[in-house]
């Protein structure tokens, strides 16, 4: 079904965000609500340990001032289906996915009610946000699998459908810690249609009106742009042989710069004066 310009945001952080000392990333997504966050419903399908991530996610938001924050713990298909989470998810003013394993968020929860939720959510005005693995499912391209080394190699990387909550890009994450550029210059090659998001750690994007990407967090945002590449010989290699690809662009944000993905345009971010003093306190 067409639902037209999604009226919410999406935040995809690339993990290992900050849950103790400034909380920057955390305090970000809290704000964007219209009117504030009250209810933060936290989803660790994706995580082996779903009790104590979801703790964890409980005491990082208390300490930014959010006390209503419930855990939706999801192991089974039959989960997704109940009626109960689906009110909580259209209560909610943030649905987060945690880190994990970005399968078991697609396995759990794809084709649920609970999913059909958090989509009306989001077209409806809600935030939607993720880390590491429930920022990677977002993507309706989903990678799932690929080693860094071997990338840049045909059939290395692995790509099956996500989420589909933004489906002109697909995300990576832990990606500068992890060295994954290969192997999203890989997916890229194999879908020139398509915008690579390679997100460093403590480090995100806001998606706003489904298109306009602004970074956030202390680190880098890798964007990899394959609509002008000049030639590629991905299709007519054998599975393992290597990947040539001529013309890939590749820019990198920071926090405050843009881009557009249905343009594939930057926004410069606001310049920094080095060494400027805070303003005058009036006496």
């Amino acid at each position: 079904m067409t639902r037209g310009v999604p009226k919410g945001t999406l935040v995809a952080v690339g993990g290992n965000e900050d849950k103790e000392k400034d909380l920057k990333v955390l305090r970000t997504i809290a704000g964007l609500p219209e009117g504030g966050t009250k209810i933060v419903e936290v989803i660790p399908t994706a995580s082996e340990i779903p009790n104590e991530v979801g703790q964890a996610y409980i005491n990082a938001f208390s300490r930014i001032g959010i006390s209503d924050v419930k855990v939706m713990d999801i192991r089974q298909r039959a989960q997704a289906r109940d009626p109960a989470l689906v009110q909580r998810i259209q209560a909610a003013d943030v649905v987060f996915f945690t880190g994990g394993d970005q399968l078991r968020i697609t396995s759990l929860i794809g084709g649920s009610p609970v999913l059909d939720a958090i989509r009306e959510h989001y077209y409806n005005g809600g935030v939607v946000a993720g880390t590491s693995a429930g920022a990677a499912a977002m993507s309706g391209t989903m990678i799932f699998e690929g080693d860094a080394e071997k990338s840049m190699k045909k059939g290395n990387v692995q790509m099956v459908p996500g989420l589909g909550l933004i489906r002109t890009a697909t995300i990576d994450t832990h990606f500068i810690q992890r060295g994954r550029i290969s192997r999203l210059l890989e997916v890229i090659a194999s879908n020139p249609g398509l915008i690579g998001l390679g997100l460093g750690e403590d480090t995100g994007i806001i998606i706003r009106d489904g298109d306009r990407v602004e970074a956030i967090g202390t680190g880098v945002v890798v964007v990899v742009d394959g609509h002008d590449i000049h030639y590629t010989n991905i299709s007519s290699i054998e599975l393992g042989d290597p990947i040539a690809v001529e013309h890939i662009i590749v820019h990198t944000l920071v926090e405050g710069a843009k881009y557009e993905l249905s343009t594939q345009r930057y926004h410069h971010p606001p310049p920094r004066v080095v060494g400027a003093l805070p303003p005058a306190t009036p006496t």
